[in-house]
């Protein structure tokens, strides 16, 4: 993306709503430029009238003066600070949510393909340069050039020819600053790639950390962290680097002016030019104007930051939603809940190749039908292709034929319960869990729930029951309790289509049982597709598809399989009956 295309999008989409804070910061930047041109000022009256001339009528006046001055310059800093400060933090906070909002509503598909790290490293290291940039670079280019403006007028009237000598210095500076700042966008653009790289670390360290310990890697994963620690600390140093090195640049240069000046000063004086009150003057203006001078040649800097931050963060908020609804999508009427298959074919990656080759499925309204293959044989695929985590590149998908390509994606979701083999829980209460299916629901709602997945059994054993703090992803939890939980949460939801993804894998058999009757209750009258090993399951089903390299192979109950298909009697005596 152009620098000026994303400064532009920055001010129109982020900036814009703040425009009077802004002003009003100006306002204020206008009084520090006064207040400290003023101050430079007074020094010509104060040297002429109480030092040279002794007068003592200003002894009192011009010290008070001063007082004011920099009182007005402290307090109008400080409140143009406070300002940007709120509007900087106005503006995080509407950059982090855009690009959560577009988290939140992305394609699994566009979540899948990049590292959760990465995301999070978006959303903190990349956020901070570019409120940085919208915050502190707006107040110091305000600022530091109404101050610079100010001090520059001053010195102009004390005397013009030593103000041209000193007015060299700004485009010096400015021409290294512009230098050092494409030098900086470079290197912070490899340090987030180092500090992305880290976030996804420090993810899959705590994800794994059963792992590290049981394979006793604790010494392999201090070198990789040392590693990963010392790639950002490298980075992070170029960029601390590229910063302080417009340091020695202005010192060298502010020496040479000072030289200079105090030389060519000496000249004017002995030619009586110049008076020493207005050498002193000019002198104190240009030494205030030092800093402005410094902080705008690093502007550039800053600038460099935030545009190589936001080109990252925005392109990530532009990420276009593929599964949408059509402009002409209708609300999916749902009556008996029959699904059908008609030539679906589907691929995650063109390379990768056909994962579904034109497959054709009925699953019967009302009923349950078990989906049955070995592993990669494209059984969790047709799952996921129901309520459009994915979509098919070809073919059809119907329910009581609708075609849900040409129903709102809202409508499709709100009939659909998913029972994963990976449960998903939030760190969070048990009620609030099971509750997030239907956040609307009542306590005695979500007891029923809980009671009918026999989940009220764990939960009435623990010190807080329904308000236990369950850990992230469920940990404080068993595999058969976390299984439980998400039943009663499927449960509550009331949805005619069921999808049972390896739902009983993790529990054993007592705990089965019990959650085979939950199950029942589940999908009583309900449309439900199984993927399942286990052979309690898939005698409940009225019908059997046997999935093999993406094409269906066969189908019918079980007993009828077991007699016809050689293929099934493989996969059952292999993996149901071990």
């Amino acid at each position: 993306m152009d620098k000026s295309v994303t400064l532009k999008r920055l001010y129109r989409e982020y900036t814009k709503k703040f425009i009077k804070q802004i002003f009003i910061a100006v306002f204020f930047s206008l009084l520090v430029a006064t207040s400290t041109s003023s101050i430079a000022w007074l020094l010509d009256p104060a040297i002429d009238k109480i030092f040279i001339q002794k007068d003592q009528t200003l002894l009192m006046i011009i010290p008070l003066l001063i007082i004011i001055a920099f009182t007005t310059k402290g307090v109008s800093l400080y409140l143009a600070k406070i300002i940007m400060i709120n509007v900087g933090e106005d503006i995080k906070k509407k950059l982090q949510f855009d690009m959560l909002n577009t988290l939140i509503n992305a394609d699994t598909q566009s979540i899948d393909e990049k590292h959760s790290g990465k995301f999070i490293s978006n959303l903190t290291y990349d956020v901070m340069h570019i409120t940085n940039l919208l915050s502190n670079g707006i107040l110091n280019l305000f600022k530091d050039s109404l101050t610079l403006i100010g001090l520059l007028t001053v010195m102009f009237l004390q005397n013009w020819k030593l103000s041209l000598i000193a007015i060299i210095l700004i485009p010096i500076a400015s021409t290294a600053a512009r230098s050092l700042g494409k030098r900086m966008g470079k290197v912070t653009t490899q340090a987030q790639e180092k500090s992305s790289f880290l976030t996804k670390y420090l993810v899959e360290l705590f994800k794994n950390h059963r792992l590290t310990k049981i394979f006793q890697k604790e010494k392999y994963e201090r070198n990789r962290a040392d590693n990963y620690l010392d790639q950002l600390k490298e980075k992070n140093k170029k960029i601390g680097h590229v910063i302080v090195r417009i340091s020695p640049v202005m010192e060298v240069l502010t020496g040479i002016m000072i030289a200079i000046l105090i030389f060519y000063s000496g000249k004017l004086i002995a030619m009586e030019e110049l008076s020493v009150n207005n050498f002193f003057s000019f002198l104190a203006a240009m030494m205030l104007a030092y800093q402005p001078v410094r902080s705008l040649s690093t502007l550039n800097v800053i600038l460099n930051q935030g545009l190589s931050a936001a080109s990252r963060i925005l392109s990530v908020v532009d990420t276009q939603r593929l599964i949408k609804n059509k402009d002409n999508s209708k609300d999916l009427n749902i009556k008996k809940a029959d699904i059908e298959f008609k030539d679906v074919m589907f691929s995650y990656n063109q390379s990768d190749g056909e994962v579904l080759k034109k497959i054709n499925l009925i699953f019967e309204g009302g009923k349950m039908t078990s989906l049955v293959g070995h592993s990669g044989s494209g059984k969790s695929t047709i799952l996921n292709l129901i309520p459009r985590f994915y979509d098919s590149i070809e073919g059809d998908i119907t329910i009581d034929s609708q075609s849900i390509y040409n129903s709102t994606v809202e409508s499709l979701r709100k009939n659909i319960s998913l029972v994963s083999q990976e449960t998903t829980l939030f760190d969070d209460t048990i009620k609030n869990n099971i509750k997030y299916a239907n956040l609307d629901a009542t306590d005695q709602e979500v007891l029923e729930a809980a009671k009918l997945s026999y989940s009220d059994e764990f939960i009435n054993k623990l010190p807080n029951k329904y308000e236990t703090m369950i850990g992230e992803d469920g940990v404080r939890l068993s595999g058969g309790e976390k299984q439980r939980i998400s039943i009663a949460r499927a449960m509550l939801k009331k949805s005619s289509i069921i999808l049972l993804d390896e739902a009983t894998s993790s529990l054993d058999s007592e705990t089965e049982t019990k959650i085979q009757e939950a199950l029942k209750i589940l999908t009583k009258d309900k449309t439900t597709i199984v993927i399942a090993h286990r052979l309690s399951t898939i005698l409940n089903s009225n019908n059997i598809y046997l999935i093999d390299a993406g094409k269906v192979m066969d189908n019918g109950k079980h007993e009828e399989l077991l007699a016809k298909s050689k293929i099934y009697k493989n996969f059952h005596d292999k993996q149901i009956k071990r």
